[in-house]
Order: structure tokens, then C-alpha cells, then sequence
């Protein structure tokens, strides 16, 4: 019996891809929900890596974070993107980076880019659906202008940090030698005076306030905590590193110090929703940004590679949803979820019409998540960047003259998962317990396959990504080089500016923020932290140049 040639592949193959029950045009379709509009508290951390947590990893302690996933649902097929920016825009957007132009690297301080203006953002949509929005620490989606800010973006009320990285006690954050400023904000002025007290402690004393203020009977209440931790600098309280003093390796033991922080701080939210009211209709979300750096203390093993590469450890997080609105709780999803998705899914349980929403990459999870169906998901596009260093060996004739494999890609069809180009350090990294933990293990996998430009893995059977199908299954990367084709087709050009000097805190009153003129009075964002006296402030630097020498001789001495 032979089957009409519908494609190179062979109809169980094309079963497996889903092609044959997608329609790749049509909208995502939502239904109305049948409660009242919940609560939603979406929490996300930085750089946290997939075996930095409890539930994977039993020398991580995070009791709060494993008995929320433990009465939920675990995600263990969650897709986050491999950096800070592209994660938050695709999470605030609902769209793939190559559908915003920042398909490049992120969005660095002296940019002048952010998200297009276009594009309205997830808490806009939630505001047009009767919600109160707040937003509570990084953003990292740029600030060139007044109208990139959060609160030009959707949310209410914003404090945080803008810039990618800042210190957890002063708030600094540089941008290059000798390019630093002030990096704390309340709305859209300069927060100053907040110096010496840790931002995951900050952040989460703020939402509290947040969820004191608000009658959770009045409106449904929309809360973005997005914790600058544990991306560096490694910096904790040294009550939070003493449990892990048994560590030999010292940025292990403090990044695990900070994850612990982390833990405490969401289990004072969570108390917060309790006691305020807010729990019994609430949605909490919580979700990594990308992958875990090992370099400084953080972990995805056993996954390949680490954050900043398309390798399972710098795209697959840690994901997990908790809520009373569950109908199945207490279990593991497998079904593929991507951190585009929550839009629509958001949307959807805030009553709003996602079917009317064009552009869209995400699908509504909320049946699968909550009631176990299958996802509607088949497929995930991790990028298309064309500006990254092009693979040596790459050509289009290595692509079957579909796809140039010299460009840095990475789709997922099914259980395959296709990379072209250079997807990054493709390390198998153990966690690093030793203290003297040797230099050459840097290079276990490094430089083993110089020549290559094109990987296929079926990460269903193989999810550490170990065996090369590629020459095996040609009829398989053939279909997939086909799908980068086609994204790459709707792909809009890339923004990645150059630096304006024009941002340099130091033109701007020694903090970061808006630099480029829009006709409003701009001392009120700049606004100075209130005078006081030589001698009071020269004693308040002295105790605060104390306390942080204090906790630097701690934090090594443990």
C-alpha cells in the first residue's frame, strides 16, 4: 500500500509535527471564563537556573516555591528565551522577538530602544479590562523616552530598576568603566534615598503594600514582580548563606544564599494574598527569565549549555502555576508551554476578547494548565537573530538550499528541535560544589564540533540533547529549515541602535532614565534627594560604607 507524497516526510512524522491538525493561520481562540475575574501575581526571577530549585534539586532550599508547585501545576516543558530582554518582551507582547525587532542581544542602558510604541502590552489589554496594574522591580525593556516607561506601558504604579543589572544594596549599575548611575524608581521619578536595603526584601515589602492598599472586592488586581534575583552581582544577606556554609564553592554558595531570599520573599507575598483577601481568587504564576549562568553560581543540569545559548539549559525554565481556580491541582504538565502564551491565557481569564487580537505568537493555555487537555502549542520559534556572528562553516547548501545554516536559529516542531548557526557554548555543566572547582571543565563539550553549523534532537527521547539525528533524518531537517523559512519571512528588520552618549547619567543628574526630549519638564524625574548637612552626611556615608564592608567580610568569611 503506498501513501500520496504530501510532504518529504512520512504521515506518521507529519502526525508527530502536528501538521495535520494545525491551521497555521488562524487566530488563537479563547473562551470566556465562568469565574469572576481572578487576581493575578506573576512573579519572575533572573538568571535562576532549571536545577536551582528544590523540586530539582534537593541541596537548593526553597520550601515555599516547592509546596506552591507541589499544590499546583509543574511546568516541565516550559520555554522562556535565553536572555533578560527578549523573555520580558515576549511575555508583555505575546509576540516572538523577530516580531518586535528585538530579535538582537537586549536592550542595553544607553540604547535609545524599547518596545515598539505599536504594540499594545499585556497590561494595557488588562487595564481595558477593568484591572489595576503594578509592576515591581526590573524591566529591562528600555527607557530612551518617558513614553517607554512601565507606567507608560500599561501599569499604574512602577518601582523598580530600569537597567539590567544594579547592585542589591546601592542601587548603582554601570553600563561600561565609569558609565554608572543611580538605578531605583517610583513611577517616573528618581526613587532616591533607598540605599542599604536589599532589593529582594524592597520588592517584596512594596507588593505587600500594594495588596494592603487595594480591595481585592472592588477590582481584580494584576501584579508583575519581577525580582532583579539571582542575576549578578552575587549578593545576599548572610543569614540566607549560612544554611549552604557547607558549600565549598563560593559563588554556589551565595547564589544559593539569594535563591533562598527569593523563597522567603514570595512566601511573605503569598501570606499577603492570604491575609488580605485576595487568595481564593487568585492566579500566582511563577517563571524564570532564562536560563542559569554558571560562571557565577547558577545551574541547569543536567541540561546542555547555560543562559545566553539555544541549548535546553538556556531556553527550558522553571515554570509552575498556583490557584485555587485549578480544577486539577497536585501535578506535572508536560504539555509545551512558551512564555508567549500568558498573554492570551491572562487575557482569557480577565474576560477578554483574544480571538479580536492580531499578531499574537501565544495560545490560551489556561484548559491545559488547568484541566490537563492538550496544548494547543506544537510548535515554538526560539529566534532567528541574523545580527549574532555567523557560524564559519555555515552555507545554504548545508541547508538544502532552504535555509543559510551560517545564521543562529532554533525552532522546536513536536518533539524535534532544530539549531543553525552558533547556538552558544554547548556545555553539560555539574553543579560546582568544589571550592577549587578546575578551569579546563569550562571546555568539557566546547570545542568538540568545530565544524558544525546544523543539530537535530528529538528532545522528547532525548532532552539532554546528546544525540545528533541530523544526518540520521534529513526528511526532518528539511521540514524544520522550512518553518525557519517561513518565520523568517513575516520577521520584521531588527532594531539594535548604537549607544547615545546623551545617556550618560552623569549629563543626567547621576541617575539613569530618560534622555531624549518629549516637550515635558524633566526636573521632576531628576528630582534631587532632599539637602542636608556636611556633617550628618558625611557620618550617614561612614555607616553606610560600614555596613557594606560588614557584609562583604561576612559574606566571605561564610
Amino acid at each position: 500500500m503506498t501513501v500520496p507524497a504530501l510532504t518529504v516526510l512520512s504521515v506518521m512524522s507529519l502526525l508527530s509535527l502536528g501538521y495535520l491538525s494545525q491551521d497555521w493561520t488562524s487566530p488563537n481562540q479563547v473562551e470566556q471564563p465562568n469565574h469572576p475575574r481572578p487576581h493575578i501575581i506573576f512573579i519572575m526571577t533572573d538568571d535562576q537556573g532549571f536545577n536551582d530549585i528544590g523540586y530539582h534539586n534537593r541541596d537548593i532550599h526553597t520550601p515555599t516555591l516547592d509546596k506552591l508547585a507541589a499544590e499546583g501545576v509543574k511546568l516541565e516543558n516550559y520555554y522562556i528565551q535565553p536572555i533578560c530582554t527578549p523573555s520580558r518582551s515576549q511575555f508583555i507582547t505575546g509576540r516572538y522577538q523577530i516580531h518586535t525587532g528585538l530579535q538582537h542581544s537586549i536592550i542595553r542602558s544607553r540604547q535609545p530602544s524599547c518596545l515598539p510604541f505599536d504594540l499594545r502590552t499585556l497590561p494595557q489589554r488588562l487595564q481595558d479590562a477593568g484591572y489595576s496594574t503594578h509592576m515591581v522591580g526590573k524591566w529591562h525593556l528600555g527607557f530612551y523616552k518617558r513614553d517607554c516607561l512601565p507606567t507608560r506601558r500599561g501599569f499604574n504604579t512602577y518601582f523598580g530598576s530600569l537597567t539590567g543589572s544594579v547592585d542589591y544594596y546601592t542601587y548603582k549599575s554601570c553600563d561600561g568603566p565609569g558609565v554608572c548611575g543611580y538605578d531605583l524608581h517610583e513611577g517616573e521619578r528618581v526613587a532616591w534615598g533607598q540605599g542599604g536595603r536589599y532589593s529582594t526584601h524592597l520588592y517584596a515589602q512594596r507588593v505587600r503594600k500594594i495588596l494592603a492598599a487595594h480591595d481585592p472586592s472592588s477590582q481584580p488586581l494584576f501584579v508583575f514582580l519581577s525580582f532583579q534575583a539571582v542575576h549578578t552581582p552575587l549578593q545576599s544577606p548572610r543569614e540566607y548563606i549560612y544554611q549552604y556554609r557547607r558549600m565549598g564553592n563560593v559563588f554556589r554558595r551565595k547564589y544559593a544564599g539569594m535563591v533562598s531570599a527569593v523563597d522567603e520573599a514570595v512566601r511573605n507575598v503569598t501570606y499577603a494574598l492570604r491575609k488580605y483577601g485576595y487568595y481564593k481568587n487568585s492566579v500566582i504564576i511563577f517563571s524564570t527569565d532564562n536560563g542559569g549562568q554558571p560562571l557565577f553560581g547558577g545551574s541547569n543540569w543536567p541540561l546542555r549549555g547555560r543562559k545566553g545559548t539555544y541549548w535546553e539549559g538556556g531556553v527550558r525554565g522553571i515554570g509552575f502555576v498556583h490557584s485555587p481556580l485549578l480544577r486539577r491541582r497536585r501535578r506535572v504538565s508536560r504539555a509545551m508551554v512558551h512564555i508567549t502564551d500568558w498573554y492570551p491565557t491572562l487575557m482569557g481569564l480577565a474576560g477578554g476578547n483574544v480571538s479580536q487580537m492580531e499578531g499574537l505568537d501565544g495560545y490560551d493555555m489556561w484548559e491545559t494548565i488547568s484541566d490537563g487537555k492538550e496544548s494547543p502549542r506544537l510548535e515554538i520559534l526560539h529566534n532567528i537573530d541574523p545580527l549574532y556572528n555567523a557560524a564559519r562553516h555555515g552555507s545554504l547548501k548545508s541547508g538544502y538550499g532552504i535555509w543559510n545554516t551560517a545564521v543562529q536559529a532554533a525552532v522546536r516542531v513536536g518533539d524535534w528541535k532544530l539549531l543553525t548557526g552558533n547556538p552558544g557554548y554547548g556545555d553539560w555543566i555539574p553543579p560546582q560544589i568544589l571550592g577549587n572547582f578546575p578551569e579546563s571543565w569550562w571546555n568539557l563539550e566546547r570545542h568538540m564540533e568545530p565544524k558544525k553549523s546544523l543539530w537535530l534532537f528529538n528532545v522528547a527521547d532525548d532532552p539532554y540533547e546528546r544525540y545528533d539525528l541530523a544526518e540520521r533524518r534529513p526528511d526532518v531537517v528539511k521540514q524544520l529549515l522550512a518553518r525557519l523559512a517561513y518565520y523568517n519571512r513575516t520577521a520584521v528588520p531588527v532594531r539594535y541602535p548604537s549607544e547615545d552618549p546623551r545617556a550618560d547619567p552623569s549629563r543626567n543628574g547621576g541617575a539613569w532614565g530618560p534622555w531624549e526630549g518629549d516637550g515635558e519638564n524633566w526636573e521632576t524625574f531628576y528630582l534631587r534627594k532632599r539637602k542636608v548637612k556636611k556633617q550628618k552626611r558625611k557620618f550617614c556615608k561612614m555607616k553606610s560604607f560600614f555596613r557594606r564592608l560588614n557584609i562583604r567580610m561576612m559574606s566571605n568569611r561564610i
